[in-house]
């Protein structure tokens, strides 16, 4: 059988959740809505681009300016060019199943993908084979991105796996009809999140990638 490990980027090879969420909230407090990076990443974390400027005109009661995009974008990249770090253990999970076909389909816009990329020095891995949301018509929790994924790969969804770190990213792998592995190993996951995870219903739940590469040799890879 042939196997397609799809990865999430965000919390599973970047650990730039923190760092995202801590921009956007200053810059949510900024606009008059006092906002802790904890309350970015419950309100705002794995949402297209769309939604979440849609939720932040929603909290702060008014249109966003029309510079906010490419401010935040602008403020992000800067902290990720001196802040991005690695998920620990992702790079050797890797390299352990080069053997494998491999993507990634994430929230992500293209830009933002590339650049961390390259600042975590992983492009190599992934070539062209990096797929956003931005590139189908639904979001998370929907499937379409993993469906996406998996067509252009040449994998049938019910032989991919996809790591996830978040409640929408598992719904929308178990949605693909996928073998979902719920990774809690990013610096933004609080207690509880195993429990959501499972409640999405993610078909394992791992604490590092040393568990996911059992896991993954368990399912047969």
């Amino acid at each position: 059988m042939k196997h397609l490990i799809i990865f999430d980027f965000d919390g599973v090879l970047a650990d730039s959740e923190m760092v995202a969420n801590t921009v956007l909230a200053d810059f949510v407090s900024e606009l008059g809505v006092p906002t802790t990076p904890d309350d970015a990443i419950r309100t705002y974390m794995g949402k297209r681009f769309p939604e979440v400027i849609a939720a932040i005109e929603t909290a702060i009661g008014r249109p966003l300016p029309d510079d906010f995009p490419a401010e935040l974008q602008d403020r992000t990249l800067a902290a990720f060019r001196r802040e991005l770090q690695p998920i620990e253990g992702a790079r050797a999970y890797i390299e352990a199943f080069l053997h494998v076909p491999r993507c990634i389909a994430s929230s992500s816009s293209p830009d933002r993908l590339a650049l961390c990329l390259e600042l975590l020095e992983l492009t190599q891995f992934f070539g062209s084979c990096v797929y956003s949301a931005s590139q189908v018509r639904r979001g998370k929790p929907h499937p379409d991105i993993f469906l996406h994924a998996a067509k252009r790969m040449g994998v049938n969804p019910g032989s991919s796996i996809v790591i996830e770190d978040s409640v929408s990213g598992v719904q929308a792998g178990v949605a693909a009809g996928m073998t979902v592995i719920g990774l809690l190993a990013a610096s933004h996951i609080r207690d509880g999140h195993e429990a959501r995870l499972r409640d999405a219903g993610a078909h394992h739940v791992a604490a590092n990638f040393v568990q996911v590469e059992e896991i993954t040799r368990a399912i047969g890879v």
